[in-house]
This record gives C-alpha cells, structure tokens and sequence, in this order.
C-alpha cells in the first residue's frame, strides 16, 4: 500500500493531467505537474516509525474488555480511540489477538471479520504511523481469518464455508441459507472460463446468497454479467481487476480496496458500494442501480448512462462526468470531499477537476457540492447550473443518509463551511441539461 496516491490524465483542468520529472543541480529528482505545482511524499516521509518486530505478543497487553463488547462497531470505537497511541507492535498484537479470538466459532469469526473489515474501510488517526503501515496488518489478519473457515466438504454446518482454485471442482449449494461461502480468489485464471466471473455465476446457482471473495491478484471481470433474481451479498477484498460488475443485473457488491477502470459498465440494477477509488469509464452505459464510492473517480463516469443509474461519489471527478447522459430517473452526488492524515473529513480543492461536465447531456442531473463556487460555466458543455430547491435536497438526503451508515461521513458534515452548518441551497448546486430545441419538439410531438 502507497502512502498517497497521485492520477495522471490529459488535459485536467487544475493541474494539468500530466507528470513532469525533472533532475535538478543537485541530481534529485523532482515531480511537478505540468503547470509547475510541486508532487511531493515528504509530508509522509517525516513520518518514519520502526518496522513490526512480531515479538511475543501478550493477550494481558489487549484490553479483554474489548471483546466483551462483541459488537464490531463498539470494537472499532474502542480501537481507533487507541490505535494513534500504539506502536505498530501493538498494532500487530490486536490484529493477531482478532485472528485467535474468530478461532473460537461462528459468532466470534463474524465479530472479526467485521471489525477488521470496518477497520480497513473506515479513516482514523493512526498517530505518528502510516495509515500504509497498518492497513496491510488487518487486511493480513483478515485473510488469515478468512483462510482458517473450515473448507466446503468438510459437512461443517456451520456460519462459513471456504473454497479455492484447488477445490473449485466440489462446489455444491449451501447447507442451511445462513452460510457464507468464502472464495480463496488467488490462484484462479486472470480471466476467461477457469476465471472468477464464471465461478461466481456457479456459486449463485447452487444457491449461494452470501459470499466473500478475497486474496484478490488483478483478477478481471468478477460479478460480470450475473444476474440474480433475488437478494445476493458479495464482498470483495484484494487488488480486484476491471470490469467489476459489468452487466450485472441484481447483486449487491461491497468492494472493500479500490477498484480499477469500467467497474460496473452497463450495470443493470443493484447496488454498488466502493471503500476506496474507482477508475476510469465508472458505470459507463448503466443502466439502473445506485453506487457508492468513497474516494475518487479518475473521468468518463457514467458516460452513456440511460435510465435510473445513480451514483453517490464522495470524492471528486477528473474530467468528462456524464458525457452524453441519458439518465432522465437518475442522479448523480459528488461532494468533492477527502480525508486529511488524522482521518478527518475535508474539502477538496473543487469538485470537479476538468473543463467538460455532464457534456451533451440530454437528462439527469448532477448535485455538486460546491459552496466556495469553484465549478463554473465555462467547464459545462451543454449544461446549466442552478440552485438546488427544496424538493431537489428532499431527493438526495435519503442517499446522503445512507452514505452515512455506509463510510460514517455525517450529513451534518457536508453541511459544514468553515465550521458552520449551513442550508443545503448555501453548499449544494445542481447541473442540468440546456434544452434542446429539436428534441423538446421530439418529446412534445411538435
């Protein structure tokens, strides 16, 4: 894991799009972007604590009453109170203390798994640690945890059953409705018919309704083209590859890292959560559904877009959001928010990044969080902006709600400038299509 992350693209409108390494006098070399602004990793290099020991750890040195919560938020509460004051030796205790504790049965491996999980997910204060120096010790412990589920087969009736690339050929339903198969995705094909997408699609006929699929290596296509007539979880973990959820019709996928270009392209109806970033072309062509994203898009999302696909975008867009939009039941969110190094919620430098929003659309509409009004109309093509009204935050505060129970950013938050809380029409703007003549006459029959 990266201490930060940097995209490159042509032609954005506040930092050029592009990267410029230059040696200097004194043969160091430099990254500026392509109007000069300084990329630098020094904030992050200041930053420098001793590496894991794995020492004998101590159960004394965890504090038991944590586990007499048993509940993974009021785990997580307690941690993140701490984690900023703990060495990553301790670090590695808890982690591995979680791992010991989920062997004891169902119900403590379920308290685990979601408590690492929210931990991984989540931003908090890690202290004078890297956020890059803790991650991979939970997600490490997680997949431990993860490879600990007694193995399908093995006539477990218990909460959790594992499969991997060696045992793919004994798939077979579930034992009782409540089971969990877990997916060892590691050493399955980066794609094609030995590749997860067709795996999953298996797994869905013979009745599985709740999987995880982790150990993730790039793998392509994962959840493409599943079709699910009923309700169907699936949390991914690991380094998934592109085209996540493409044509999907139903399923609910819950993306616990980044994920990279077209995930969820043509995406029919479902839902989406994404703990991180998206890539290029997100929901290109979708069609329905609702996603959440917790980062950043790269550009191009929701190109093409048709019918009720919406979006809820935390972070910001670099360029071409809803080129050729045609979602006339949808709608799309993007706050334009980030994390700073104490894990707390700030603004971006703008929303929006490059000179072509919601361009040629001829539906939908894009809310933008936009207070201090760095969006203008010279970055619209074919778009309008205007003030949002009382219906318009009507429509979108039920989706802000569940942005909220999903990354913990707290409405009251967004409506924050500058510490104070302010009305909706004072931080939210709307961009619409300009009407068009000729189709106004179309639709009216003229």
């Amino acid at each position: 894991m990266a201490d930060t992350y940097w995209y490159a693209r042509g032609g954005s409108y506040t930092d050029g799009g592009a990267f410029v390494f230059t040696i200097n006098e004194e043969k160091n070399l430099v990254c500026t972007d392509k109007f000069g602004k300084l990329i630098s990793g020094k904030a992050h290099q200041k930053k420098r604590v001793k590496t894991i020991s794995y020492n004998v750890w101590d159960y004394a040195d965890i504090d038991e009453k944590l586990y007499e919560k048993q509940e993974p938020f009021e785990i997580f509460d307690c941690v993140t109170e701490r984690i900023k004051d703990w060495n990553l030796d301790k670090v590695w205790s808890f982690a591995e203390s979680m791992k010991k504790y989920a062997d004891k049965g169902d119900k403590e491996r379920s308290i685990a798994i979601e408590t690492l999980t929210l931990l991984i997910d989540r931003r908090y204060d890690v202290g004078e640690k890297k956020r890059s120096n803790v991650i991979p010790v939970f997600e490490e412990k997680l997949f431990d945890v993860f490879s600990s589920v007694p193995p399908l087969g093995s006539n477990s009736n218990g909460d959790y059953c594992l499969i991997n690339w060696e045992k793919r050929d004994q798939l077979n339903g579930p034992l009782n409705p409540n089971q969990t198969l877990v997916i060892d995705v590691g050493d399955f094909k980066p794609e094609g018919e030995e590749g997860t997408c067709q795996f999953l699609e298996r797994a869905y006929k013979h009745g599985w309704r709740k999987i995880v699929a982790y150990n993730f290596r790039g793998q392509r296509n994962f959840g493409a083209g599943l079709v699910a007539k009923d309700k169907v979880r699936i949390d991914v973990y690991g380094r998934v590859g592109d085209c996540l959820a493409a044509f999907a019709d139903g399923p609910e996928f819950y993306i616990h890292e980044d994920a990279q270009d077209s995930v969820a392209y043509c995406f029919k109806s479902g839902k989406l959560v994404i703990y991180g970033d998206a890539g290029k072309t997100f929901e290109y062509g979708a069609k329905g559904g609702i996603t959440f994203v917790l980062g950043d898009l790269i550009d191009r999302p929701l190109i093409n877009a048709v019918g009720s696909a919406t979006a809820v975008i935390n972070g910001s867009c670099k360029d071409y959001m809803g080129e050729s939009c045609m979602a006339a039941n949808g709608f799309s969110i993007l706050n334009g928010m980030k994390f700073d190094e104490c894990g707390k919620i700030m603004e971006q430098e703008t929303p929006f990044h490059g000179g072509n929003l919601f361009p040629l659309a001829a539906a939908s509409t894009v809310y933008l969080r936009d207070p201090r009004q760095t969006v203008g109309e010279e970055q619209l093509n074919g778009g309008k902006i205007v003030t949002i009204s009382r219906e318009d935050w009507e429509k979108i505060l039920p989706l802000l709600k569940e942005n909220e129970r999903l990354f913990g950013i707290k409405v009251e938050e967004l409506l924050k400038v500058d510490a104070i809380e302010r009305r909706p029409e004072q931080v939210y703007i709307k961009v619409v299509p300009t009407e068009v003549t000729a189709l106004t006459k179309y639709e009216n029959g003229d």
